[in-house]
């Protein structure tokens, strides 16, 4: 095991430790086998935020899984969810039974868009998994089937969430001080 990380001054407290998010992910991990058992089943997540936690769920999950990648990026200050797709599926997903893997789900509105987009793709089946739920800001109305943890309104950094690039590599998952978010 690896030291632990200091906290970033921009932090004010860790909210999930690395320990809490090994748990939550062998939790899902066990949870997405159950439910896939004799399927084959395909992981999908979006750059950048998503690579840790779908790294770690692919691990935990055991079945035979294939893992593909999205990138996007949004169209700017006041879009209210609409982004540019940068890197579409490589992978024909039709007729699959498809996991979305996010590590934070925040208004839904992303989100949304992605899973219209993926089941254009033609999956049997779209679910999402997610790390970190959060639905005190949810404005699109989203089903996630597979959370690990309902975490606060707050904005929050590591394990895959950034501050302006920053802090996806921290073990755990920090909450961010308020005013440094102008709060």
């Amino acid at each position: 095991m690896t030291a632990q990380m200091p906290l970033p001054p921009e932090c004010d407290a860790v909210l999930y430790s690395a320990e809490q998010i090994a748990e939550a992910t062998d939790a899902l991990g066990a949870q997405l086998t159950r439910a896939y058992t004799g399927e084959q089943l395909r992981l999908l997540s979006v750059l950048k935020g998503g690579l840790m936690f779908m790294a770690d769920l692919a691990r935990a999950v055991q079945l035979d899984v294939t893992m593909d990648f999205l990138a996007v990026q949004p169209y700017g200050p006041g879009a209210r969810g609409a982004v540019r797709v940068t890197k579409d599926l490589d992978d024909d997903i039709a007729d699959s039974r498809v996991v979305l893997v996010e590590d934070i789900v925040d208004t839904g509105l992303t989100l949304n868009y992605l899973l219209n987009l993926i089941k254009g793709h033609g999956p049997r089946s779209v679910d999402v998994c997610t790390l970190i739920d959060k639905p005190a800001r949810r404005i699109a109305q989203i089903d996630v089937a597979f959370r690990g943890f309902e975490a606060p309104d707050r904005f929050l950094v590591g394990y895959g969430l950034d501050l302006g690039g920053k802090y996806r590599n921290l073990p755990y998952v920090a909450t961010v001080r308020d005013e440094v978010m102008g709060l």
